[in-house]
């Protein structure tokens, strides 16, 4: 069992990416869970933290199968292959856009309450998530990092098996991974503790990572 908790991941892969500490980066942790672990990465970087939002666009007659996804910053993605083996027509297309965009914004505001989305524009953005199993969220997630400017994108994850982290080599600069197990069942085999991250943590985390940022600058002045 090589991690305790989220946040004990967290610190260890951070110990991975310090090299990033000069560099103009930002912690962007997938809610829930990939919260924690980003941020203890961005603490120890001393980078700005933030969540990327993401929702998957599903076939209606078969929501697991994604046809395209959204981000903040009317960031859309559409794999038209699937669209086209489907059938799924323009009209279904924007209704399942125009509910997704609904429930995306939502958590967007739950989640940052009055702050603003950081901008990754020219900077390298380090998507974090708390394990990964298909690699499908770190996908669109990687991809609507680089849709919203970011000149590097890097995947950091505490455990992944190989396979997946193969497929996800085309939407990254740089993958960083602690554990490759070739037998994967679950991501929580990997944690003592896997308990479900509440909403309020990770605002709690958002709003403690702005307050030590801005405590930070401030001394550097």
């Amino acid at each position: 069992m090589p991690f305790e908790n989220r946040r004990d991941a967290g610190r260890r892969l951070a110990q991975q990416l310090l090299h990033f500490r000069s560099a103009d980066a930002v912690v962007l942790g997938l809610p829930r869970g990939g919260v924690p672990v980003a941020f203890e990465v961005a603490q120890a970087l001393r980078a700005p933290l933030d969540v990327i939002v993401v929702r998957k666009l599903g076939v209606p007659t078969h929501p697991e199968l994604g046809m395209g996804a959204i981000g903040e910053g009317d960031v859309r993605i559409i794999n038209n292959e699937v669209l086209w083996k489907t059938g799924v027509s323009a009209r279904e297309l924007d209704e399942v856009e125009r509910r997704e965009r609904v429930e995306l914004d939502r958590r967007a505001r739950l989640f940052r309450v009055d702050r603003r989305r950081v901008d990754v524009t020219g900077r390298t953005a380090i998507v974090v998530d708390d394990g990964i199993a298909t690699g499908s969220t770190a996908h669109v997630a990687c991809r609507v990092a680089r849709e919203q400017g970011a000149a590097r994108v890097v995947l950091a994850v505490p455990v992944a098996p190989p396979h997946a982290l193969e497929r996800l080599e085309e939407v990254t600069d740089e993958q960083v991974c602690l554990e490759t197990p070739g037998w994967f069942m679950a991501i929580g085999q990997w944690y003592r503790d896997f308990t479900q991250t509440p909403d309020a943590e990770v605002v709690e985390l958002l709003h403690h990572a702005g307050q030590a940022r801005a405590t930070r600058t401030a001394d550097d002045r």
